[in-house]
């Protein structure tokens, strides 16, 4: 755990992401263990846990603890277990994201979630990342992250507990090349792909004189809220383009991915 203090994890990016959080649909849903965004209540309290966040830099951490404060202010929702390591004869199963309970009911819900982002590419979604792909995602996530609260380690752990029922909150952005013409796909692995999560572009380094409008570049932590307000005087326009992608917003609020030409073949 970084004990250091972030300027990207202020106050206000913590309030903005968890509004976000709390209004985004899933990237995919007809899956009935898929949520079709995070589970609505009412909050305990008139404010949220802003607080500063100090933990593991990476955005998925960042993301897996605002949903936690998320569950933990919701008046019809508390973290009975968070980050539950499971092993079976001495050898690392995975960790449960979150076990949460209800008072009005008895079973316990297990939860996992996940905030991803993908690119459109021959048919496939690809993560900029390209090893990762959605239909790879979500067949761990269903088929293994999920049955792990179904597996003789969870009940040698929690013998008390009935099999919890099974949520994933998949979260996140799609992204489609503009200067190609390739049709959008409108399922993934038989679910149907959210058409409202489509709402990013990527291009090639060698489209990049086609956008039109200053690109202003995003820190990892503001890639799902973006910048907020007029970003110009923080942020100086991108003109040159690093070897590796980089993901932006532009002035008028449009998130973009820039990839190098060879990609997805020289992220596999």
């Amino acid at each position: 755990m970084s004990k250091g203090k972030r300027k990207e994890y202020t106050m206000q990016t913590i309030k903005d992401f968890i509004t976000w959080i709390s209004e985004s649909q899933s990237l995919v849903t007809g899956h009935t263990s898929v949520a079709k965004g995070f589970p609505k209540a009412s909050s305990r309290s008139s404010s949220q846990d802003y607080s500063e966040y100090l933990g593991n830099p990476r955005l998925g951490f960042l993301y897996q603890e605002l949903c936690r404060r998320l569950f933990e202010q919701s008046d019809s929702h508390s973290v009975f277990a968070e980050e539950i390591q499971l092993q079976h004869d001495g050898r690392t199963l995975g960790a449960i994201d979150f076990l949460i309970e209800k008072p009005d009911q008895q079973q316990l819900e297990h939860w996992e979630v996940a905030i991803k982002f993908y690119l459109l590419k021959d048919g496939l979604w690809y993560g900029p990342n390209a090893k990762d792909r959605l239909d790879k995602k979500v067949n761990r996530m269903l088929e293994h992250q999920l049955k792990m609260s179904d597996t003789p380690a969870f009940k040698a752990q929690f013998p008390d507990i009935v099999s919890p029922s099974q949520h994933l909150l998949m979260q996140g952005r799609l992204y489609i090349n503009p200067f190609d013409q390739e049709k959008t796909p409108t399922h993934c692995l038989g679910l149907d792909i959210n058409p409202q999560r489509i709402t990013g572009y990527w291009c090639y380094q060698s489209q990049f004189h086609r956008i039109t409008e200053p690109l202003y570049p995003l820190t990892k932590p503001l890639w799902a809220i973006g910048h907020i307000g007029d970003t110009r005087g923080a942020y100086s326009p991108v003109t040159a383009l690093p070897s590796h992608f980089i993901h932006c917003q532009s002035q008028s609020g449009q998130f973009w991915f820039v990839v190098p030409d060879d990609w997805p073949q020289s992220s596999m």
